[in-house]
């Protein structure tokens, strides 16, 4: 009978474990689905501001038509990838990086043909569209450092014992960051000429 009870305790108390690892598991998924959703809303937030913005430079910087069709094939790229939260893969990663670090040297670029228009620079619609893109910008990093936090924690949920034998029983797997590409021409600094 003694016997029978520490079986059926030490069974308990395995179940008990597995339930507590498992739902730890779940959660720090969900977490990091959450946290990409934010990104997503704020890549969002930055692709509707971009028309906006090339508009407001068109009309000061008619010769600039290159400059701002690179900033709208940049935007076009990007919003062509999609990311599955739910199932996150090293291609979508790269994928996606590789877009913003377009868009981030094409808005480089821009912002430093409209320095050249003084008017332009004035204008309190260019001026607030230009905070707007710089608020963006630092949330998308803000999420961007979340979300690699919250695959930091999951990757090494996934990874130390024992939670790695229930997530490898359940086929949890490690998820990639967000990194941005090193690209040395989003480095370079931007010549205008006229």
């Amino acid at each position: 009978m003694i016997t029978l009870n520490l079986f059926i305790g030490a069974v308990l108390l395995i179940g008990i474990i597995l339930v507590i690892f498992y739902n730890s598991l779940v959660k720090r998924r969900v977490r990091t689905e959450e946290a990409w959703g934010d990104i997503d809303v704020q890549l969002k937030r930055r692709y509707d501001l971009i028309p906006n913005l090339v508009n407001a430079v068109k009309g000061y910087a008619k010769h600039e038509a290159e400059t701002l069709q690179a900033v709208m094939e940049a935007r076009s790229q990007a919003t062509a990838i999609n990311v599955d939260a739910s199932d996150i893969s090293p291609e979508q990663m790269m994928a996606m990086a590789s877009a913003q670090t377009g868009i981030s040297g094409a808005l480089g670029k821009l912002l430093a043909v409209a320095e050249a228009y003084p008017d332009l620079k004035a204008n309190q619609n260019f001026i607030e569209l230009q905070r707007d893109l710089v608020d963006t910008e630092d949330k998308i990093q803000a999420s961007r450092r979340f979300f690699n936090s919250t695959i930091q924690e999951y990757n090494t949920t996934v990874e130390v014992f024992p939670s790695n034998i229930i997530a490898s029983m359940f086929k949890f797997g490690k998820k990639e960051f967000f990194e941005l590409e090193e690209n040395d021409k989003a480095k370079e600094a931007v010549e205008v000429k006229f």
